[in-house]
């Protein structure tokens, strides 16, 4: 087990991109001490546990230091983007006493069906932007404040696997989603989409975010291919199914913001997409729990990654948010990752290592991470669900529940949640090697 963890310490802090499941565009740095982070290992299971927690440190100390002018970290260290804070529907009244203390009006948007008006601030000149968030609240203790926090994916995908036999295409346009009203559709929050990989061949892709630019990645291409993946042996859950993709990075170093998440909500709201796929992390944010607040009780179905901080490490947002499916992932012999969290928000574990899914360029790559057992589940939930609708949405998870292989103690566990499900569709590395 140590050298497991050794390995993914190694590949996840290494320097060269080609290894590291989701890189946000940052400015090329040194590489980090893999000494520091490896010396405890190998000498208690402790010792090497209270390293997992680090990981996802390092990536937030990487982007920091690379993007001093954009970017911040907030009291606890995770990142914010510099200088903006967020307002969910504030009141007029809130407003005007916001600007007359000095706080300036970024930009503003409504998001739609969620009912939401979402404003962000910028604070006074030489005004910390913990002071100013203070301010805010001290002066509308009714209204919701909180930083525009950023959210990472979790996880390694490292490259080395074949091209797909197929060959490659384009996914299937817009103008053909009229004649695919039947097929089953599932939405997806993360980083671009490559959809000219040969698995996406029968899928219909909808894309948004970046205004008419297209900005694949490693990540949001791995994740994609879970859930709408075909190209054999190749293939993801979901067979002829429309994806709509929402890039919230669009290749900036402030991606994956809480501003451009919320919008992408109100896009996939507004197309009536009822499970949406979350492979990302980050810390509690006040705007965000209520608009994930307001997409469950609306009915839709949010699945989301749990992370890959440790299993004693505190937990990581939205998946342990009420009514949010949080999934875990297990390798092979269908054990529960080392680094995978655990606790309450644990609903259910999926394939997550010892897997392929695809890489850019047509290629597949190994993955490992709770990143990529989320998007089973997520599929697995929108085979049934075809609108989003309260009741029918518990009666969907309660039947995947009944179907889930009970891999922990008797019942749910805050380890696996309901057990094992999708363990079919975990596809080895090998079968797809040169």
């Amino acid at each position: 087990m140590m050298r497991v963890l050794k390995c993914l310490l190694i590949a996840t802090v290494a320097a060269n991109p080609a290894q590291a499941q989701l890189r946000l565009p940052v400015a090329p740095l040194p590489p980090l001490p893999v000494q520091k982070l490896t010396q405890t290992v190998g000498q208690t299971g402790a010792a090497a546990l209270d390293q997992l927690s680090e990981i996802r440190h390092l990536e937030i100390a990487r982007l920091l230091r690379a993007n001093p002018r954009s970017i911040e970290a907030d009291p606890h260290g995770n990142p914010i983007v510099r200088d903006e804070l967020l307002a969910l529907s504030p009141t007029a009244q809130a407003m005007d006493s916001a600007q007359a203390r000095g706080f300036k009006i970024v930009r503003e948007q409504r998001l739609g069906e969620l009912g939401f008006h979402l404003a962000v601030l910028q604070p006074p000149p030489r005004m910390s932007i913990a002071k100013a968030l203070r301010q805010l609240r001290q002066a509308d203790p009714a209204g919701t404040y909180d930083y525009n926090h950023i959210y990472m994916g979790v996880g390694t995908a490292v490259e080395g696997l074949s091209r797909s036999p197929i060959q490659k295409g384009t996914a299937a346009s817009d103008e053909a989603s009229s004649a695919a009203q039947a097929l089953p559709s599932v939405g997806l929050v993360d980083s671009g989409v490559d959809v000219s990989h040969p698995a996406f061949r029968d899928a219909i892709i909808h894309t948004w975010g970046c205004g008419e630019h297209l900005f694949a990645s490693t990540h949001g291409t791995a994740v994609a291919s879970l859930l709408v993946g075909q190209a054999m042996p190749f293939h993801g859950v979901l067979d002829k199914a429309e994806l709509y993709a929402a890039d919230v990075y669009c290749n900036a170093p402030t991606g994956g913001a809480v501003d451009a998440m919320a919008a992408a909500f109100a896009w996939l709201t507004q197309q009536r997409i009822a499970v949406i796929n979350v492979s990302l992390v980050g810390p509690d944010n006040a705007a965000l729990a209520q608009i994930v607040r307001a997409l469950t009780t609306r009915g839709f179905l949010l699945v989301a990654a749990v992370g890959n901080d440790g299993p004693a490490a505190a937990p990581l947002y939205p998946a342990s948010y009420p009514h949010v499916v949080g999934v875990t992932a297990v390798d092979a012999r269908r054990r529960v990752l080392i680094e995978a969290a655990r606790g309450n928000q644990v609903m259910f574990a999926a394939p997550g290592a010892d897997m392929a899914a695809a890489d850019m360029g047509g290629k597949y790559a190994a993955v490992r991470g709770t990143s990529f057992a989320a998007p089973i589940v997520a599929a697995l939930l929108a085979q049934t669900l075809i609108a989003p609708d309260p009741g029918n949405s518990n009666a969907a998870v309660e039947s995947l529940a009944q179907r889930a292989i009970d891999l922990g103690p008797r019942g749910r566990d805050l380890t696996y949640g309901f057990g094992l499900v999708g363990a079919d569709y975990r596809i080895d590395p090998a079968d797809l090697r040169r």
